[in-house]
């Protein structure tokens, strides 16, 4: 049966975030080294981008890179940087015929100039496409966008372009790496992990939660409605009892 009968077209996430967590274990599973499962992972990027598309989900944000990512070893990194200048010019192509708009957020200043000039370039080249956004998350760490955050608001605050009293959600929100985004309403993270890792931190204050012990090279469409089925069968409450939300 396909589970894609049973979702409920009407209650789909606005923002989908999810972190593809898995590849270096899917490739020692398979005996090869750990950029092998990296590329591998790809497919099941470009598998989700398409079904998120064609479901209707609007904002779809990948965890791609972290800030802690920067720590494992040279070679990897420098795997990872060449597999992402591939993907963004192999899959230019996918995302103008979808009409998907591409983002990104995080510290861009710390990517290699390659990095920053393919996605420059991806980024303008899809920034008119409306069906839905992507947004690969790319030298992210939530700490230090709160950080960032933080600091500009202080010093806005200091130049008495804000009060102390005008700060509020809204003006938190205006100064994250996500300010064009909504809050997230489901997050997936695969591998069998049950960890944040410091992803989103603010805007998953009420996400739905949803782990996986499949592998991310493994996810497929099915397993993506799982999680989507997961989420529709669950009452969001907000802090409000169920009575008052019925």
């Amino acid at each position: 049966m396909n589970l894609l009968d049973n979702i409920n077209k009407d209650n789909l996430p606005k923002h989908l975030a999810i972190i593809m967590d898995g590849n270096g274990r899917w490739a020692k599973k398979q005996g090869f080294l750990r950029a092998f499962g990296h590329e591998n992972g790809t497919k099941s990027v470009r598998t989700t981008v398409e079904c998120c598309a064609r479901l209707g989900i609007e904002n779809l944000t990948l965890y791609a890179f972290s800030t802690e990512n920067w720590n494992r070893p040279k070679l990897e990194v420098d795997t990872l940087m060449k597999l992402l200048i591939s993907s963004l010019k192999n899959e230019l192509k996918t995302l103008v015929d979808n009409n998907i708009k591409l983002n990104t957020i995080g510290n861009f200043e710390t990517l290699p100039k390659s990095v920053q000039k393919e996605l420059l370039e991806v980024i303008n080249k899809t920034k008119d496409n409306t069906r839905m956004t992507l947004t690969l998350a790319l030298s992210y760490g939530s700490r230090e966008e709160l950080l960032s955050a933080i600091k500009n608001i202080s010093s806005k605050v200091k130049n008495n372009i804000i009060s102390i009293d005008a700060i509020d959600e809204s003006i938190i929100n205006q100064h994250l790496y996500t300010q064009n985004l909504p809050d997230v309403d489901l997050l997936i993270r695969t591998s069998g992990e049950h960890r944040i890792s410091n992803f989103l931190l603010w805007q998953i204050a009420y996400a739905e939660l949803y782990f996986t012990d499949v592998l991310w090279p493994d996810f497929t469409e099915q397993h993506l409605y799982e999680a989507i089925l997961s989420y529709q069968k669950r009452e969001r409450r907000f802090g409000k009892t169920s009575e008052q939300i019925k």
